[in-house]
């Protein structure tokens, strides 16, 4: 490939990459979003991360891993309940990494 094929592969990986973030950007800055829409969109963080996170501490090879063999999911447990409680990040990741160990060591 030509190094001005690569430089039109690239330019077209930036365009379809950005569009669809810039897009609702410039059409809506400058109107007032109603109050439902504005709520609904506040669940999409919380969504995102249980989408990334749920495959992790459910599925092995692909498979349900409901066990409690399942360091992961016994973990998530007193991790979750750290996180309500705090409210903070840092130990609740920190809660995480040492519930994940303690039960590593168990089994």
């Amino acid at each position: 490939m030509e190094e001005n094929n690569y430089f039109i592969l690239i330019a077209g990986m930036v365009f379809v990459t950005y569009l669809p973030r810039f897009l609702p950007l410039i059409l809506l800055s400058r109107r007032d979003l109603s109050s439902g829409i504005v709520r609904w969109l506040s669940y999409i963080p919380v969504a995102v991360l249980s989408a990334l996170l749920a495959p992790g501490i459910l599925l092995k090879d692909g498979e349900l891993f409901l066990s409690v063999k399942n360091i992961s999911l016994l973990a998530f447990f007193p991790t979750i309940f750290i996180a309500v409680k705090t409210k903070n990040i840092f130990l609740t990741v920190i809660g995480g990494f040492f519930s994940y160990l303690f039960f590593q060591s168990l089994i």
